[in-house]
């Protein structure tokens, strides 16, 4: 009976999956010039009134399904159902942009694809946040990233990677020179020629599966979020770097934790044939 019941609430989640990516607008996109809101606790612009500083955004305020989130372990159910991660990345032509808060990389012709439930999304940007903005089990990470996609249909997946202070990260070590040369110069914008989101590391199969949002104003729901269970490693330089590339003179860029509500997350972990 047990077994049963969890067959049936697997069933549920992707079937209210379906219908959540169905109804989000082709406008769920996080605004380009983020110099209307800030991170800073308590200001007149900051997190907890984003939802009030234009009438488009007050999801941030109102929104049940509102990210980022704690990955408690209480409310994750483990699944082999949800498959591998289907990435098909490719190199592309891509801009750094200095967005007021982040830095997004930009692929001007799209930088490849994933697919989550047969839907096939185009991998627009990455961009990133320190430290983290989701957490495990309480714990905050030091940085991440998060890639964005959209489909042909406007709607949009998100796949995050938290890092840890420790070793270097190659995709950063390889993004350093231009990082440093907008921080010295306090660019706005710098083409970096062909990037191959493929070096963007990931070193686990596991990952977090759950609907969101954007993490940023606008706050749009029914997002498909993807967060990697492997928390790997960034430089204390590296993380550093990308925030004075910003030079927005805050420390941080990241929105405190939301409420998960009635939400649960899943977890796959392949079984031993799935390893293989």
């Amino acid at each position: 009976m047990e077994k049963l019941m969890r067959q049936i609430m697997f069933c549920g989640f992707f079937t209210i999956l379906l219908l959540l990516l169905a109804a989000c607008p082709a406008t769920c996109q996080e605004v380009e010039d983020e110099s209307e809101f800030s991170y800073v606790p308590g200001s007149d612009n900051g997190p907890e009134r984003w939802g009030e500083i234009h009438p488009e955004w007050s999801m941030c305020n109102n929104g049940t399904m509102q990210s980022p989130i704690d990955l408690l372990n209480e409310r994750v159910e483990i699944v082999s159902h949800l498959g591998r991660l289907k990435r098909d990345y490719k190199p592309s032509n891509a801009t750094l942009i200095n967005r007021g808060h982040d830095m997004m990389l930009r692929w001007e012709n799209g930088g490849g694809h994933i697919y989550i439930n047969g839907t096939q999304y185009t991998l627009n940007q990455c961009h990133w946040h320190s430290p983290s903005e989701h957490t495990i089990n309480g714990r905050s990470y030091d940085l991440e990233v998060h890639l964005v996609h959209q489909s042909a249909n406007g709607r949009t997946a998100v796949f995050g990677i938290m890092y840890k202070i420790g070793r270097p990260d190659s995709f950063l070590s390889m993004m350093g020179k231009d990082l440093k040369a907008l921080a010295d110069i306090r660019g706005l914008e710098r083409v970096v020629g062909t990037i191959d989101p493929r070096q963007i590391k990931l070193g686990s199969r596991k990952y977090y599966r759950y609907i969101g949002s954007l993490t940023t104003p606008p706050c749009t729901q029914n997002i498909a979020w993807t967060m990697l269970r492997k928390v790997r490693t960034a430089s204390r330089q590296q993380v550093k770097l990308i925030r004075q590339a910003v030079h927005d003179d805050s420390e941080t860029n990241a929105r405190p934790i939301q409420p998960i509500n009635q939400r649960w997350v899943k977890l796959y972990r392949p079984t031993d044939r799935q390893e293989d």
